[in-house]
């Protein structure tokens, strides 16, 4: 089975189930974000919690195996197509010589760890239209000399 399989077998259960992510990461004890981007192949679960994820969403064990495999974190190099995704590629590539700069003038030559990293994703109201939170938070690792 490979993770594209896992996670279409993955999406099928939750639609049909009608949950929603925030609900299966509160049942598995993990957060919503690292639990999705898991079932969405990014990254891999502890055997305790990928169990508790096919209880959960009554799959068979061959997707707890799946997800416990070491993900190919790899994606296309063209610009994304779906709006959501694509926003994010122009942050990046709108602000993300700011942030790079910003970074190195705060803590020095270096770069924000995406392994040692925690993400939030909230919803603010506002009357204007509510706006999209998001909080990424990554330990510093600064560039080694030799």
């Amino acid at each position: 089975m490979t993770k594209i399989e896992m996670t279409e077998e993955i999406v099928f259960a939750k639609k049909s189930l009608e949950l929603t992510w925030e609900e299966i990461a509160s049942e598995v004890g993990m957060s919503s974000v690292f639990l999705t981007s898991a079932c969405f192949g990014m990254n891999s679960l502890k055997k305790e919690y990928a169990d508790k994820l096919c209880e959960f969403l009554k799959l068979d064990e061959k997707i707890s195996i799946v997800l416990q495999e070491f993900p190919n974190k790899t994606w296309d190099f063209t610009i994304p197509q779906d709006p959501v995704v694509y926003r994010l590629y122009e942050i990046v590539g709108v602000y993300g010589e700011t942030i790079k700069e910003l970074i190195g003038e705060k803590f020095g030559d270096g770069i924000m760890s995406a392994i040692d990293f925690t993400m939030d994703i909230e919803k603010e109201k506002n009357p204007a239209g509510d706006r999209v939170v998001i909080n990424m938070n990554g330990k510093f690792l600064p560039y080694k000399s030799w």
